[in-house]
């Protein structure tokens, strides 16, 4: 079962759709991307930790953050990536797509864009439940004192009754392959400490350098 991480994905596609108010240009098109890749970025974070009690990222020690959720850094990053994105990806991918689109007959070009759509959102549904199983496995197996612990304790004891299902999260969302795909992945506890769950896994190493220091 892939797992990817949508932030990055539903960024771009937000900034791809919205681009044609502010395409005048390679500043207006900077401001932009700066614009909505940072309110998309926020809003994707608070509802992470609303819903699912984890942070993504935390920018907390980067200057000119707010809430730990966004910083100039990465919002300066996201006004970057519009420039490119509309400037060179969007032309390169448009010559590809009418390629395709004058070969493939349309209903099958329909039904491969129905399926990639429903992909993605399968996607979408089993990394939220990975994540969320995840994470209460590690709050169980490293009794980390969080504010719903005893929900947590109550999902994580149902799904030890359930063979298949546990075979399966072992199998599929094991730590090797969740601290990989979400190597920043954080939750905070009771005391309001931020806890890294890739530092409860030391033997696991990300893909990755890291450039900032936890």
């Amino acid at each position: 079962m892939a797992l990817f991480c949508g932030i990055y994905g539903v960024g771009a596609v937000i900034i791809l759709v919205a681009s044609q108010y502010f395409k005048q240009n390679n500043i207006t098109l900077f401001f932009g991307g700066y614009a909505i890749g940072t309110i998309t970025e926020y809003v994707t974070s608070f509802l992470v930790e609303v819903i699912m009690h984890a942070k993504w990222w935390d920018y907390s020690n980067n200057i000119l953050n707010i809430n730990g959720r966004v910083c100039l850094l990465y919002s300066v990053f996201w006004g970057i990536l519009t420039i490119f994105l509309i400037r060179k990806f969007q032309p390169f991918l448009d010559r590809i797509l009418e390629r395709i689109a004058n070969q493939l007959p349309k209903k099958l070009i329909k039904a491969c864009l129905s399926f990639l759509m429903l992909f993605l959102l399968l996607d979408c549904i089993a990394t939220c439940y990975a994540q969320d199983a995840f994470i209460t496995r590690m709050v169980m197996e490293k009794k980390i004192e969080v504010v719903d612990f005893e929900k947590r304790k109550e999902v994580y004891q149902k799904i030890q009754t359930k063979e298949g299902l546990t075979n399966f999260i072992n199998r599929y969302w094991d730590n090797e392959k969740m601290i990989k795909t979400f190597p920043n992945m954080k939750m905070e506890d009771i005391h309001h400490n931020i806890i890294y769950l890739d530092s409860l896994l030391p033997e696991i190493q990300p893909y990755y350098k890291k450039v900032f220091e936890k």
